[in-house]
């Protein structure tokens, strides 16, 4: 499990400068391989300035905050713009853009304080 954290950790960083890399899903997924091996990394990830407050809220009911639905949203239309243009075959483009749009639904019916969210257990 210490090896899909830290894996994840990593694809969650590349995320934050590459636009087709998602960061927030991996992010979470490090932080719930390191609950299950490595307490130390849950520390450090729930203490960090930018993941800390976004693993907590997500523990609190799932909550996701309009800034970065927002931000999301933005990410996922420029690289749906940028797929539509480049990709060889249409058809592909299209399905990666269906399975963004299936997403972005998700992610916007999600919570967006721990007032709106199930109360932790």
């Amino acid at each position: 499990m210490l090896a899909v954290a830290v894996l994840s950790l990593a694809l969650g960083l590349i995320g934050i400068f590459m636009p087709v890399l998602p960061t927030v899903p991996f992010i979470l997924l490090a932080a719930w391989a390191a609950g299950r091996s490595s307490p130390r990394l849950l520390a450090w990830l729930e203490s960090h300035p930018s993941f800390g407050p976004m693993l907590v809220d997500w523990r609190q009911g799932g909550v996701v905050g309009r800034r970065a639905k927002w931000l999301a949203t933005l990410t996922m239309s420029g690289s749906a713009v940028l797929m539509f243009f480049t990709m060889p075959k249409r058809w592909m483009a299209l399905l990666l853009i269906a399975s963004m749009a299936c997403v972005l639904v998700w992610l916007w019916r999600r919570p967006e304080n721990t007032k709106a969210g199930v109360p932790p257990a």
